[in-house]
């Protein structure tokens, strides 16, 4: 048995958060139903690429799983959904502050037909204050939780991220970690409970280290100009002789003086108590020099803490991640298998049996009308 076999989560939410979230929660064994609203369906359904009759983001968000299509703003749609709610044990949504409620769906309402229910809230801003209301993305969160102005390009100004760091780690991972504590709370109090997930406090959790030098003395970081944000030759990108850029990040003494034996650092630019931007350009001018190949081989077996950066077709293709079968499940449509998305879900947890996304309404006879 998986540690969540026996559970049931009613699935309300599209896009990423939510849908990563129930995923996670499927992998470890619970039963996912999504609810979809007529016809379209997930907003993700729509997508681009194609896998077959899928958009492959759905497909990969939402393998193992169940559909149930449903005009949430009919007269009969609580009704109608009742009995799933009767006997579920999570339920995850992500509309606006307010929407569920004006549903007939909101937890004050559902808790009085299932006081267990673990019910989820997952939105940008909360539940409450006064930007609650205020529809943004992935990107502004970044923003104004002060994560953007940490990074900086060449010229000083915010890099766009690559990765949607508020939805995932900030929306997604911490809706996971927190229903888990409330079904661990409620085998001892037999009650459920509403979770606020807003993905703007959690991403401060991220700038932990500015937080805390900014609270603590003062010194507030921006982009460019700390440890970790491009402010020292000892955690950097450097350009190779060849096109190709390695990331160095010898923070720690030992591996500093490891990597500044290697590349030949004059000893004048070692310190910190040296000119940091001249020994960035000292450094940056000496990789330079040579291939990332070159500098891999000298690297070496000395402890340095340097990479090449690696395209993410380079990455995928890592003996490392074969080695460790990160990508060996597979999602399977219409006979053409990709690989599943790697989760944090440990395979200790949960079974490694290929998945496959589910065709929109397909469960709707059997759930809510059988």
């Amino acid at each position: 048995m998986r540690p969540l076999d026996k559970v049931t989560v009613l699935d309300f939410s599209t896009l990423l958060p939510g849908p990563l979230a129930g995923l996670m929660l499927a992998r470890g064994g619970a039963r996912v139903i999504k609810i979809e609203r007529p016809r379209t369906g997930d907003e993700m359904r729509s997508y681009q690429p194609r896998f077959g009759d899928f958009s492959v983001n759905f497909a990969l968000l939402n393998e193992g799983k169940e559909s149930v299509e449903i005009d949430l703003k009919a007269k009969d749609a609580k009704g109608r959904l009742k009995p799933l709610i009767e006997t579920a044990d999570i339920l995850i949504e992500q509309f606006r502050p307010g929407v569920m409620d004006r549903l007939g769906l909101g937890y004050e309402e559902l808790k009085r037909i299932n006081p267990g229910l673990i019910y989820c809230s997952i939105t940008g801003w909360g539940q409450s204050g006064p930007k609650a209301m205020i529809a943004a993305h992935d990107l502004n969160y970044m923003a104004e939780a002060g994560i953007l102005g940490l990074s900086a390009g060449a010229d000083g100004a915010p890099i766009v991220p690559p990765v949607l760091a508020a939805d995932i780690a900030a929306g997604a991972y911490p809706a996971v970690i927190n229903i888990l504590l409330a079904l661990r709370n409620r085998d001892t109090t037999k009650h459920g409970a509403y979770l606020d997930i807003a993905m703007g406090d959690n991403l401060l959790t991220f700038a932990y280290w500015g937080l805390g030098n900014g609270f603590s003395a003062d010194q507030w970081p921006g982009g460019g100009d700390a440890l970790v944000t491009g402010g020292s030759p000892r955690y950097q990108i450097y350009a190779t002789s060849d096109g190709r850029y390695i990331a160095a990040a010898p923070l720690e003494e030992k591996f500093w003086s490891n990597f500044c034996d290697v590349v030949g650092l004059p000893e004048a630019f070692r310190s910190e108590r040296a000119d940091q931007a001249k020994a960035i350009e000292t450094v940056a001018h000496i990789i330079k020099t040579k291939s990332a190949a070159q500098w891999m081989q000298e690297f070496a077996g000395r402890d340095v803490c340097c990479s090449v950066v690696a395209s993410l077709r380079e990455a995928v293709n890592d003996p490392h991640f074969a080695a460790r079968k990160v990508l060996d499940r597979k999602v399977t449509v219409d006979g053409r298998s990709i690989p599943a998305l790697p989760q944090p879900v440990l395979g200790i947890f949960a079974n490694s049996a290929d998945g496959f996304p589910p065709r929109l309404g397909a469960g709707t006879s059997k759930l809510i009308e059988g």
